[in-house]
This record gives structure tokens, sequence and C-alpha cells, in this order.
């Protein structure tokens, strides 16, 4: 299995203790997280779109080119990109210009979106998500591997012979389509050939199961070779201590304030509550990965029977000290990643999966100007 982290920056206050963190200290914790990241061997970051609610994350391709000029081997994803309510056309500028700074290391992770409130604050109207993402989806993958396009639609103007610019770095990155609640992605994912991302964010395992596996049946009914349906699936938070007890009992109070809010109307997509409102609920039933290390591996496993998937993603406590964050993101690394890699093996992003050789897997393939000196030197 392969281990991503997410970042969705959102920026509350700590329910417990009222600390709350700067907005400039909030985009240097996101970027040195990713940074240590990927001196831990994880294998890739991502980080959230949001426009509406407590989120710092509306300038998500910003941040991304920031952590693509900051590091050189962790592939860079989103989670999600709300293509939904953007231009198709920016879209294609913007991600290509990321995947030409980290030299082919991007992997778009696309949606509708699970916040309402952002909608008309882009012309869209609530209903119509569905129908403006998988239109301007198709749009998108043909300026990603087109020249001179021309194209009419719905959701924007006609283009005439546009050619977006740059060009990705090495064809079209692998885009991943994120699935929350609904069928709806899973069939765009399927219909396509494209990786399916569950959410498994907020709902009971079984409920994702089915969309995962409905997603798999209508992949083969496309023509698709099973071999490449590959899954990822999210999880809640990380809280890694040295016994269940002790994580359950440091965290358990801020869990449930933040799960209470959360949980208010207004501040989720009706229907998409959180049903595990206890942090003893959570950790034996939920999507959150609090634990000793052999409980958190054994959590990923349990999902991995129902799942099959082959990249976990996670999000960091965010609410809490950074140090903290980050001596679990390398006691991750160390502790329970091992477990679960020899008891999920995934041919993603190895040689036999057809985005595994994008260049600059394994480094910058093209060298940078001190590079070149230094071999002049010898």
């Amino acid at each position: 299995m392969k281990f991503q982290v997410l970042d969705i920056l959102p920026h509350v206050k700590n329910p417990v203790t009222g600390r709350e963190v700067r907005t400039d200290e909030r985009y240097s914790q996101a970027l040195t997280s990713a940074r240590y990241a990927e001196e831990f061997g994880y294998d890739a970051v991502a980080l959230g779109e949001r426009h509406a609610g407590d989120f710092l994350s509306s300038g998500v391709t910003v941040l991304l080119g920031a952590i693509a000029a900051t590091t050189s081997r962790v592939r860079l994803q989103t989670g999600v990109s709300v293509l939904s309510i953007h231009d198709a056309l920016r879209v294609a500028e913007d991600y290509a210009t990321i995947d030409q700074l980290s030299r082919g290391r991007l992997e778009l992770v696309i949606g509708k979106g699970n916040e309402l409130r952002q909608l008309p604050m882009f012309g869209i109207e609530n209903g119509d998500q569905w129908d403006a993402l998988a239109e301007k989806y198709e749009l998108l993958r043909r300026l990603w591997r087109e020249d001179d396009v021309t194209w009419q639609g719905r959701f924007r103007g006609p283009l005439n012979g546009v050619t977006s610019l740059p060009r990705p770095f090495a064809g079209a990155p692998r885009v991943w389509h994120g699935s929350a609640t609904t069928l709806t992605s899973a069939n765009l994912a399927a219909k396509w050939g494209d990786p399916l991302f569950s959410a498994n964010a907020l709902q009971p395992r079984d409920k994702y199961a089915v969309l995962i596996d409905h997603y798999r049946t209508q992949y083969v009914q496309h023509g698709h070779d099973p071999r490449f349906a590959y899954v990822a699936a999210g999880a809640g938070f990380l809280y890694l201590a040295d016994t269940t007890q002790e994580a359950q009992k440091a965290f358990g109070p801020t869990y449930e304030q933040i799960m209470a809010y959360f949980n208010q109307p207004g501040n989720h997509t009706p229907g998409n509550g959180v049903e595990f409102p206890t942090i003893e609920d959570a950790i034996e039933r939920g999507p959150v990965l609090v634990g000793s290390p052999q409980q958190i591996a054994e959590k990923i496993l349990w999902w991995h029977e129902a799942f099959g998937h082959d990249l976990q993603s996670f999000n960091l406590p965010t609410m809490l000290p950074h140090e903290q964050q980050l001596t679990m993101l390398e006691r991750f690394a160390s502790e329970v990643i091992p477990l679960v890699r020899k008891a999920a093996p995934t041919t993603l992003w190895s040689d036999e999966d057809p985005y595994g050789g994008r260049p600059a897997v394994h480094g910058r393939t093209v060298p940078d100007a001190a590079t070149k000196i230094e071999q002049a030197r010898h």
C-alpha cells in the first residue's frame, strides 16, 4: 500500500485549549509537513480546496507550487480540486504549471465539492454541480491531450482553436475522482478508466464499500483493464500514542468538540454528517486513526478487507502543536507503514502501473544549475 498525507487547511481554534494558529504560520506548517513527509518516505502529499467555511485552502495551486519547488520525490495531489466550480481552461493551465515545476509529479484529484456555500460564489446552481463536473472534466482531458481545441458547452463560453500552455511535463497527468456519498463520481471514474478516491471520512465502512464495488464493476463494463482500477481511501484524524487508551484520553475531548461543531446545521452537506460523535465509537467503527501503532495498522487493514485499496490517506491533527504533529508523522512512517505495506502490496506507482514511470518519480531528471556546475568540476 502507498500512503498520502492530506491537509485541507482548517483554520479553527482548538476547542479545548482555545489555541489558534496565525494564517502565515498555518501555511508554513503545511509546507513543512510536506517536506517532512518526503523525508520520512511517504509516497504523496495532498492539499484540499475549500472556498467557504473556516479553511485556508482557497489558493491550493499556490501552495502546491511552493511544495513542488521545495521537494523532489514525493507525488503532489489535491484533495480535492473542486473542478465543478472552476474554468477547465484555467485548471489546465495552473496544474500543468505545477506539473512542470515538479517535473512530472502531479496527480490531480477532482470532485464536485462537499461545501454547498461555495457554489453560488462561482455561479453554479445547487443541483448543477454534477453536470458541471462531467462537462468540465471532458474539456480538461482534451486541453491536456490536444492542440487547437475547439469546444462548446453549457458552463463556459466556447473555445476556438485553443492550445493551453504550459503543456504538462510528460503527457496528461493521471486524474483521480473523489467520491463521498453518491455513485456519480464512481460512475465518472469508471467511464474514463480513472482511479477512484473514496473519502472514507464520515460514514460507516460498508457505505463506502458499496461505492467502491460499484466502481469496479462499472470499470470493467466500460472495457477497462481491471488491474488498473486503483482505489484510494481517506481517513479522519491521525492521533498516535503508545497505547490506544492514551490516545483516546488525550485526543477524545478535542475530537468530540470538533465533531459537535461539524454536525451543526450549515457546517456540512445535508445528509453527510458524522455518525461517530464519541471518540470510543470513532475508534471502534469510524474513519479515524486514533490509537497505538499496532491498533492503527489493524484499522487500515480492516478497511482494506472491505475496500481492497491501494493508497491510504490521512489528516494530521492540525489543531495541535506542529511539533507534536511531526512526531506522529515520523512514528507513523516507521511503526505503521511497514506493517501495512507487508500485508497489503500494490502495483500502484510501480513498473506495472502505466503512470508509474512518469519522469522524476525518483528524483529530478533535469539537473539544476548547481548540479551542472558540480558535474563540470569532475
